[in-house]
């Protein structure tokens, strides 16, 4: 039996293929053995999105579990995943368990974990928990009725705790009638009902369920969210377009003009308005492909920032270590002060949402403000899908230390903290990332302009391929 191994983000893999009941029962199992070795009584929250097959395998995992000693506390219909975050720290559980493949094309499925602090299980346990996933098990044919009559297993109601937990931040009444008016796109996630509950004024699309996300990957980037930039562009009451991924945790934005606000943008945006303005201190914490423009901004505001391997997990260790401000990726993922040490898509768009609604600017407006203390500059990304030969020739090729320059940009230092970033002459950066999981490499660049940030892909597409 294949090993079962977790990335960046959970496992995933392909339904049918290698994403089976019987491979997530040897995963439930694992996680069962790991919690047990603590002697002590153990609760898991479980809640699945809206992919294919999410209710059997989240049915599958809690059967394991409840067979295990273990009992679990299971979401009434899909949710995503910041609403089990929350759950498993609201309900005092030792861990949670999302079936989701996040923002992966609608043939996979996947599994995270969730620690008690209401964000994700650090690395160390992690790797606890898949030293003890078996080659073999025995899935539990005990019905899900049965466990609940034995008092193992209790139904929750995940997105109403949520939502009850969210009118305790925010002003909906006051949001609701902001001037500038919102519009969302769930892209047929799990986020899909909660935009429609707070805020009814909102225009809505993709909130519909729809497993297949009619083919296009719940990925919150510009190239899969025509039909939102249009809807901004052609609807003059619109001032501020927002989209989640597919387990709502991660954030796209778009401006009045139908524009992609990427999440570096995102990221200084908030640290400007949770600092300058809400008045919070702390650490600001950022992943390896998030801009150095971060780092900019917080020596002009005094505040420290850190930076760590690509994966949330990383950030929210940090998080619960200190204290943090802001944790942010380059992908969409975002935790801010004050919430749970978790990306949460829609949160962060209700914050900037009400950063408009305090300050009366436009979204463009606000980021003018970033832009007097940071400079203006444009990201843009590639994700090359190479042959394993070559993607290996170009990782050692890069760790070799052979590629001296891109085209007309020098490069005038090298960091290699997760992938290899080169800071080039011209004040941008490209960075080269190999997945570990697939034949693609991924290359990130900035430059001062969207035009100079493309040439930068180009030539570095040009040198190393």
């Amino acid at each position: 039996m294949d090993v079962i191994k977790f990335g960046t983000d959970g496992w995933r893999a392909i339904i049918a293929k290698d994403f089976t009941v019987y491979n997530v029962a040897r995963v439930s199992q694992g996680l069962a053995a790991w919690l047990n070795q603590s002697g002590k009584e153990s609760r898991v929250v479980i809640g699945h999105d809206c992919r294919f097959g999410g209710e059997l395998f989240a049915a599958t995992a809690a059967g394991v579990l409840c067979a295990n000693g273990i009992k679990v506390s299971l979401a009434k219909g899909f949710v995503s995943t910041p609403m089990v975050s929350f759950g498993v720290k609201a309900l005092s559980a030792q861990q949670g368990v999302v079936i989701t493949a996040s923002h992966n094309p609608p043939d996979y499925n996947g599994y995270k974990l969730k620690g008690p602090h209401g964000g994700p299980t650090s690395p160390k346990d992690i790797a606890a928990v898949e030293a003890l996933i078996p080659d073999t098990v025995t899935v539990p044919q005990t019905s899900l009725a049965e466990w609940e009559s034995k008092g193992m297993l209790q139904y929750v109601d995940l997105e109403q705790m949520y939502l009850d937990y969210l009118h305790t931040k925010f002003d909906f009444g006051k949001l609701d009638n902001a001037p500038y008016k919102l519009a969302y796109d769930a892209m047929y996630g799990a986020g899909q009902h909660v935009i429609r509950r707070t805020l009814p004024s909102a225009v809505l699309l993709h909130c519909d369920y729809n497993p297949s996300f009619k083919g296009t990957p719940p990925e919150p980037i510009h190239k899969n969210l025509g039909e939102l930039s249009d809807t901004l562009a052609r609807t003059p009451e619109l001032k501020v377009g927002l989209a989640t991924d597919g387990d709502a945790d991660r954030i796209g934005l778009y401006d009045e003009d139908g524009h992609f606000v990427d999440a570096h943008h995102i990221i200084l945006l908030l640290i400007q308005y949770l600092h300058q303005y809400k008045g919070l201190g702390g650490k600001v914490v950022i992943a390896f492909s998030v801009t150095d423009r971060v780092k900019k901004m917080c020596a002009a505001y005094g505040l420290e920032v850190e930076v760590t391997p690509i994966g949330f997990k990383y950030i929210s260790e940090k998080m619960i270590e200190g204290d943090v401000l802001l944790g942010g990726e380059e992908s969409g993922g975002i935790a801010i002060k004050g919430h749970i040490p978790e990306r949460d898509g829609i949160y962060d768009g209700l914050i900037i949402y009400e950063y408009m609604m305090e300050t009366g600017k436009t979204l463009k407006e606000l980021c003018e403000e970033v832009y007097a203390v940071t400079g203006r500059f444009a990201y843009e990304r590639n994700d090359l899908h190479l042959l394993e030969e070559q993607k290996q020739r170009i990782v050692k090729e890069a760790a070799d230390g052979v590629y001296k320059a891109f085209g007309p940009y020098g490069i005038d230092r090298v960091e290699t903290i997760d992938g290899i970033k080169y800071h080039l002459s011209n004040g941008g950066w490209v960075m080269l990332r190999a997945s570990g999981t697939e034949p693609v490499l991924r290359i990130y660049a900035e430059g001062n302009s969207r035009e100079e940030a493309l040439d930068i892909l180009e030539q570095v597409k040009k040198t190393v391929l």
